[in-house]
């Protein structure tokens, strides 16, 4: 199955003593690229957190970010920084002195001080928060793979729409080389009468073997052949279970080494013209694929 790697999902969970929310969105990457940001504290989940997501996703540019709040009778509290307060304060009182004025020092201008009154930093009890939160991402994920896997309907038909005018092309191409015979000696006797204006009377064994040889320089029916094998197992990747992206990706370039080596072979114009439209046709393809898992 195709799956887009572009996608969002959201995730929140409660309990009693903690809320924890997961937001993940998912861009193109060529590997799996994993940018997580967690609140103060929680660091040492990260490897469990890691170990859930690349044990679900193969690919993308994942950024994470993990909300928690604690919701316990004993959360939201504060603490006074002791020798934040009381260099604060020497140094009003110094300040007091300097300009020799017998204004009080207020209580809040000193507790409005940066980190004189701070948030109290609590000891997390990871080990029975992470239950809630491997839920919570567990959710998330499950909801970011079903919309790549939406997204990736919506790729999965304009691929196979793109490789069905392929295919055609292929069978027009193949049954406009097979009389690439008749068209080389056709257009030697006309280039030899042109050249000789019919004085000299042209060697039809001779035209025969020229002819030969210019069809059997442009023959193309191997690469008709393997374009044919690599349709195939591109339609046979879309419709795997397994990510398909990086090897997509490489069938295309196949795709282009043998349609190239068609346009150096053939040396007719309505064929060349037909490999241009199907290279341009690939080139879609690869925009398209460079957003697949």
């Amino acid at each position: 199955m195709i799956h887009s790697m572009t996608a969002f999902a959201r995730s929140e969970k409660s309990t009693d003593a903690i809320t924890a929310a997961v937001e993940i969105r998912s861009y193109n990457s060529r590997h799996l690229d994993i940018a997580l940001r967690m609140p103060h504290g929680y660091d040492s989940l990260e490897s469990q957190i890691r170990a859930l997501i690349s044990g679900s996703i193969a690919r993308g540019r994942l950024e994470i970010k993990l909300y928690v709040k604690d919701d316990t009778e004993q959360s939201g509290g504060f603490e006074v920084n002791e020798k934040r307060a009381l260099a604060y304060y020497k140094a009003l009182t110094s300040l007091k002195e300097l300009l020799k004025t017998n204004d009080q020092i207020p209580l809040e201008m000193i507790a409005r001080s940066n980190d004189v009154i701070r948030p109290a930093e609590e000891e997390q009890d990871l080990e029975a928060q992470w239950p809630v939160i491997r839920e919570c991402f567990q959710e998330a994920i499950a909801d970011l793979k079903q919309m790549r896997l939406k997204e990736g309907d919506f790729l999965a038909r304009d691929l196979k729409h793109r490789i069905d005018v392929i295919q055609k092309s292929i069978t027009l191409i193949e049954a406009e080389s097979d009389n690439l015979l008749l068209q080389y000696q056709k257009r030697l006797k006309e280039r030899i009468s042109a050249l000789t204006k019919g004085i000299i009377e042209i060697d039809q064994a001779r035209i025969a073997q020229e002819a030969a040889f210019l069809a059997d320089r442009s023959d193309i029916s191997e690469e008709i052949i393997r374009v044919g094998s690599h349709v195939q197992q591109f339609l046979e990747l879309m419709n795997a279970p397994e990510s398909a992206g990086r090897k997509l990706n490489f069938l295309l370039q196949e795709f282009n080494r043998e349609f190239n080596t068609m346009g150096a072979k053939i040396g007719n114009a309505d064929i060349s013209h037909r490999i241009v439209s199907v290279k341009a046709e690939l080139e879609k393809i690869r925009e398209q694929v460079q957003n697949v898992e």
